[in-house]
């Protein structure tokens, strides 16, 4: 039998407040969709943000980004981006080329060992977007990005008081 998110978490019947409910929801999809991709990271020898960071050098390839792009373009910040970069390049994920004009900027590269690992995890990770985008319409995608935008935006447009 199917059950809401709201009766999973046992609230209430009567929400004070619908966003909040909404927020509660999001988390607990977010929690889901975690696992379902953390699986597929660890099988890969990898973690979450790890992928993240080696997704982001590929989109790169085959130049590179110093520690502070691979940050800004992170989906979830990591304040050791330092030494997740340690790990991948101890793996032979990632590779890093010191600046010869300043010695303390260096170049993160992902190198074809990097590039072989996501290309053979992308069946996996491709069965888990085919998973999600099985329970939602292409619609339905649209609008929750639309709505993701303005969550994250940080500027409150409009004030809306729920009654």
């Amino acid at each position: 039998m199917n059950t809401t998110l709201q009766e999973q978490l046992r609230s209430s019947s009567q929400t004070e407040n619908i966003t909040v409910e909404a927020i509660v929801n999001l988390f607990v999809a977010t929690d889901y969709l975690r696992q379902r991709f953390d699986k597929v990271c660890a099988e890969n020898g990898i973690t979450h943000t790890q992928y993240n960071i080696l997704r982001i050098l590929k989109g790169a390839y085959p130049g590179g980004h110093p520690r502070c792009e691979i940050m800004v373009r992170m989906i979830e910040r990591a304040p050791d981006t330092t030494r997740l970069l340690d790990r991948l390049e101890q793996q032979g994920l990632v590779e890093r080329i010191r600046s010869e004009h300043d010695k303390r900027l260096s170049i993160a590269r992902i190198t074809p060992k990097g590039l072989d690992l996501l290309n053979n995890a992308a069946p996996r990770f491709n069965a888990v977007w085919d998973e999600i985008s099985c329970k939602v319409s292409r619609a339905e995608s649209m609008m929750l990005a639309e709505i993701c935008e303005k969550l994250s935006d940080g500027n409150c447009k409009e004030l809306r008081i729920d009654m």
